[in-house]
């Protein structure tokens, strides 16, 4: 049934918790300072999700948002993607701070927060799937996507989503899950977790070999009974708003379309904005709103409007917060009360090449996933 508009509700997920996780100091190679006087602060900071958050409230987007609360998940829920090895490690590290794996810093008391994570999505997933909102935003930290089942990396230590998709199967009979990663790097955790699983359909659009170096190839598309669940688009640095929008328009909705899952959920990196320091996509906030839209309507055409989007990556501390607004606003667009957010970068954001055409690269990017996802989904 589809959702209407003026019955829309729109759930969010936020906890002043998230602030108190302390990814330390940057590193070189995770392992040695800086040779500054100064102390380099990790890139994954608690000011980009504040700041978030405050936009949300100044924009009045959060006022028309009912407040779902996260909590610490135990080992129960853990378990569904890691190791009991795992777990206990990021127990211990957590007593006095320290890498959970392979650059996936926390401080002191990091594991609770981490475990804070998780909840969070899983209480999305939780009001989503039990009726009480439509959608939901879950605004958390830690990352998660690129969590393995026995280590941390690239600052993720759970897998946040991938646990919520999990709970989403046992707990509420979820059989059909898609999962749709726009963060710059490859979601190399989640793909993992439901490689070999029909029932989940993993959809990574990310700059091509960027991080971790090796995954998210074109012809990753899953194994055994997940063969072609698991559909990769890697797209060149540079490629921008457009190639976004026609890899949505081509790839991620037909192919969610035809497999018509019960709950869409998002890994929502903003780490492929214009502004940000670890990745080179030139993204703006314009295609973060439409991105939502786009997967707002398809949950609401075919599964009663069920779709659940958590952050990931995002590192620019200036922008990264607005492109996270925007998609809040995505999110509630048709209720009355909200303001448009602003675009910082200005007229630019819609003028540079990025955001008007797609380059010889990106489209040759394009046409060859294309190909790839046509020998599993009607595209």
């Amino acid at each position: 049934m589809m959702v209407k508009r003026r019955d829309r509700k729109v759930g969010l997920v936020f906890d002043d918790r998230y602030l108190f996780h302390d990814a330390g100091q940057y590193l070189i190679g995770y392992r040695e300072k800086y040779p500054f006087p100064e102390p380099v602060p990790h890139v994954s900071s608690p000011v980009i999700a504040g700041r978030t958050k405050h936009l949300l409230d100044l924009f009045e987007i959060s006022t028309v948002m009912d407040r779902i609360p996260a909590f610490e998940v135990e080992d129960d829920i853990l378990l569904a993607c890691h190791t009991p090895e795992h777990i206990a490690r990021v127990t211990d590290i957590a007593k006095t701070g320290g890498d959970t794996g392979t650059g996936a810093p926390i401080g002191r008391g990091g594991d609770r927060i981490a475990r804070l994570a998780v909840g969070g999505v899983v209480a999305a997933v939780d009001a989503v799937m039990q009726g009480r909102v439509h959608h939901a935003f879950a605004l958390t930290r830690p990352p998660g996507h690129h969590a393995m089942a026995d280590h941390g990396m690239g600052f993720c230590t759970f897998a946040n989503v991938a646990l919520a998709a999990r709970h989403a199967q046992r707990r509420h009979g979820a059989e059909r899950i898609a999962i749709v990663d726009w963060d710059v790097h490859h979601g190399n955790g989640t793909q993992d977790a439901f490689y070999t699983d029909p029932g989940v359909l993993f959809v990574s659009i990310h700059q091509e070999d960027l991080f971790p170096v090796g995954w998210g190839h074109l012809e990753d598309t899953g194994e055994d009974a997940g063969a072609g669940f698991t559909i990769n688009v890697p797209v060149p640095a540079g490629s921008g708003n457009r190639t976004y929008q026609e890899a949505m328009e081509t790839i991620v909705i037909p192919a969610l379309h035809e497999f018509q899952p019960d709950l869409i959920m998002v890994s929502a990196g903003q780490d492929g904005s214009v502004m940000d320091p670890l990745g080179r996509l030139s993204l703006t906030t314009s295609i973060f709103r439409s991105m939502t839209h786009m997967l707002r309507d398809l949950a609401d055409e075919i599964c009663d409007g069920r779709l659940v989007i958590a952050t990931e990556g995002g590192y620019s501390e200036l922008y990264a917060p607005y492109c996270a607004a925007a998609i809040g606003e995505g999110l509630c667009a048709g209720l009355s009360g909200i303001n448009p957010v602003e675009e910082p970068y200005g007229a630019r954001a819609e003028t540079m090449p990025p955001s008007r055409m797609i380059g010889l690269d990106a489209r040759a990017a394009l046409d060859a996933a294309i190909e790839v996802t046509r020998r599993h989904w009607r595209l």
